[in-house]
């Protein structure tokens, strides 16, 4: 009679097959969990229907881990439900004071940011340095002003004043991927440091920069590495008050790249520097030196208002930024949107802590999510105390699928071992989530390892073998 039962559940359409594919994932699993790289592991995955949310697979589940950048697949889908698929950033260009006959403005011209990452990006046409540089130019001439009695302000005031996240490491805080917020993001708020290389355990120079940087230093301690040992080399930010940025570290003589790329320790600034430059250039003189909220807040003077308004540019479309931040994973970009998504920023101050507490709010009002299975200190996942479950991770991806802008989060992620996913790693960790179809039955999964031993390339193929089994 036993017998009889059990044939007659095998006889159910896709009752074998469903606790098949469920056996083919545990036996890849366990073997992931068993190889010898994982020895002091600690491995998750979670496998769920996209459309039902039904769990097809969980092993530890509920074990909190960091993310590394696949954090930036929750930061896109909250963003997607609060600011819409259509969502821009907005960045004000205006003067105060008033213009003469002549021609004069007796006044400052006033760049304000509101947090747009893509202004002076070189990733589009319309967010590129040299159009927006003329976008400014042009309104300029068109208000009549040939001539700036005042200064060029870079305003970054609109968030507050820690730029930093927490839980980011001193040792990212100088480089391209690590530069923090601001409102006034200008070139992705990155340069590139040219290197001077030479014999392996000999001094490395400085030949120049691009962009040039004239008004900052560079002190090099680097050494040039062995061969094979890669670019182990760190910009570090200047102190307050000071203007030298010191490049520590190794950077292997095999590299062909012989540049690193550094955060603009003042994007604000920069970018009215680079509008002062180019205004001189053309023959409209501006009397002083340019500034930013920061330079004046050391001066202990006041961020002024505008009175009349010149120019609104506006960012490419919210789906547009997400193709890029997921296929190049941009920490900057994860960054701002976590800030775009505070509800109130009238009255609730604009900051990484708060971005933190709406991304952690909307889950938990939306699909009944513990904010301890999102115990997140960013949006782009460069925190290493990060610790995000596969459980919600895998639920935040399920609630997407039914969404009209589904396909643009979709197709914004990159494409790995021929499965559209997200990819992560940090810190001896590594982590992948994405969507996979099955016999024509959509899955969402996460899968994160963390304090894994040797390679990233041998624990990322073991990883893939254990995702083989969802195609």
């Amino acid at each position: 009679m036993k017998r009889a039962w059990l044939v007659s559940l095998l006889l159910i359409p896709g009752f074998a097959h469903a606790q098949t594919l469920q056996q083919q994932i545990q036996t890849a699993f366990n073997r992931l969990q068993q190889d010898t790289q994982c020895r002091y592991a600690s491995v998750s995955l979670t496998v769920l229907d996209a459309k039902t949310g039904e769990q097809v697979f969980t092993a530890n589940p509920n074990m909190g881990l960091a993310p590394g950048s696949t954090m930036k697949a929750i930061t896109s889908i909250t963003a997607l439900n609060v600011l819409g698929k259509d969502y821009r950033f907005k960045t004000a260009f205006s003067y105060r004071g008033t213009i003469t006959a002549d021609g004069t403005l007796n006044g400052d011209v006033i760049i304000r940011g509101y947090g747009d990452p893509t202004l002076g990006s070189w990733r589009w046409e319309t967010t590129k340095e040299a159009y927006i540089r003329n976008q400014f130019v042009a309104a300029i001439r068109k208000a009549g002003i040939k001539k700036i009695n005042g200064r060029v302000i870079g305003d970054d005031s609109f968030f507050g004043t820690q730029s930093i996240p927490d839980g980011w490491i001193y040792q990212d805080l100088g480089t391209y991927y690590g530069a923090g917020t601001t409102p006034l993001c200008w070139h992705e708020n990155q340069f590139s440091i040219r290197l001077r290389t030479g014999e392996a355990n000999t001094p490395i120079g400085v030949t120049g920069t691009s962009p040039e940087m004239p008004y900052l230093a560079f002190k090099s301690e680097l050494v040039n590495g062995e061969a094979h040992t890669g670019d182990q080399a760190y910009p570090y930010l200047p102190t307050i008050n000071s203007n030298i940025m010191y490049l520590r570290g190794t950077y292997a003589v095999d590299q062909t790249k012989k540049k690193i790329d550094a955060a603009i320790p003042d994007p604000a600034f920069d970018i009215a520097y680079r509008l002062t430059d180019t205004l001189q250039r053309l023959g409209i003189t501006v009397s002083s030196t340019p500034e930013s909220a920061t330079t004046l807040k050391n001066k202990n003077q006041p961020i002024p208002q505008s009175t009349a308004q010149l120019l609104t540019i506006n960012s490419p479309l919210l789906t547009e930024i997400l193709y890029w931040q997921n296929h190049i994973s941009i920490n900057l970009y994860a960054e701002q949107l976590l800030l775009a998504v505070i509800p109130s920023p009238s009255t609730m101050q604009v900051t990484t802590n708060n971005g933190v507490t709406a991304l952690q709010n909307f889950w938990a009002k939306k699909a009944g999510i513990d904010k301890h299975t999102l115990n997140v200190f960013d949006g782009s996942g460069l925190a290493p105390g990060n610790r995000v479950t596969t459980l919600t991770m895998s639920r935040i991806l399920q609630s997407a699928a039914g969404e009209t802008w589904f396909k643009d989060f979709y197709d914004s992620l990159p494409v790995y071992n021929n499965i559209h996913m997200k990819s992560g790693s940090i810190n001896s960790a590594q982590a992948y989530t994405g969507y996979q179809t099955h016999d024509g039955r959509q899955l969402c999964f996460s899968i994160i390892v963390n304090n894994y031993n040797g390679t990233g390339s041998g624990i990322r193929a073991k990883m893939f073998k254990v995702l083989d089994e969802l195609k």
